[in-house]
């Protein structure tokens, strides 16, 4: 079976941006969905967008800070469709504050949202793809979490923690087929970005060499090929989407 068709697929985070475009792009890649966020309206709307297409999809709502929901979420999933092939962990908040200043409940939300989410949901998943021998797991991290970025010391941190997450499990689980990636955007034109100063936005266009934003497609691009049995002999990666920001 080549690329993604017929493997069962949860992505997270995937009511909008770069979330929704992976999700819109694995299973027009013949991948069935397993949607989840906190918006139940949001993912119903996308899984009857994506069964309009011809594709099979379903809602999972799910908030990624509760422990027991994600549990649960998964459980729900593997009930749903047998098994879990591939996790996409896109889900993630910031809450951006010079360091001084930033009080410790948005450290401790962001950690929560953009780190523990993904090691407790890659707990939650892993046993299915152990059994099966064979499984996918996509990390959604930052250029931030590679070079750092002022005013986002709690999630330039939980960025680079989720790389270093990447590659702990990647160790683990190789030898099981099961391949751990990551892949780390730069600017990315996204609701997220669209609340910058325009002259922020110039300015950063100026540093990227391809002289261009990036989009969500372009990102979910990246996750589908390492989503995919082609990369089947790549793991413990970070595959940069950034327009040639950071090279190296």
């Amino acid at each position: 079976m080549a690329g993604v068709e017929g493997r069962i697929a949860l992505v997270t985070g995937a009511s909008q941006g770069i979330g929704r475009a992976c999700a819109l792009l694995l299973a027009e890649s013949g991948a069935k969905l397993a949607l989840c966020a906190r918006s139940q309206e949001k993912l119903e709307e996308l899984a009857a967008e994506i069964k309009g297409k011809g594709g099979e999809a379903e809602a999972f709502p799910l908030d990624v800070r509760h422990e027991e929901a994600i549990k649960a979420a998964v459980k729900s999933v593997i009930a749903r469709f047998g098994k879990l092939d591939i996790l996409v962990n896109n889900a993630g908040i910031t809450r951006d504050q010079l360091i001084l200043r930033m009080k410790r409940a948005d450290w401790d939300d962001v950690i929560a949202t953009n780190l523990t989410a993904p090691f407790l949901l890659t707990q939650a998943a892993i046993g299915s793809m152990l059994k099966q021998r064979w499984g996918r797991i996509v990390n959604i991290t930052s250029i931030f979490g590679q070079i750092g970025q002022a005013g986002q010391a709690n999630y330039s941190s939980s960025k680079a923690g989720l790389i270093g997450l990447t590659m702990a499990v990647a160790r683990e689980v190789a030898s099981r087929n099961i391949t751990v990636n990551a892949v780390a955007p730069g600017f990315i034109e996204t609701a997220m970005t669209a609340v910058l100063p325009a002259e922020l936005k110039e300015n950063i266009l100026k540093s990227i060499p391809l002289g261009r934003p990036g989009s969500e497609v372009d990102v979910a691009h990246a996750v589908r090929f390492l989503a995919s049995e082609e990369a089947g002999y790549i793991t413990g990666q970070v595959l940069k989407v950034n327009g040639g920001i950071l090279m190296g």
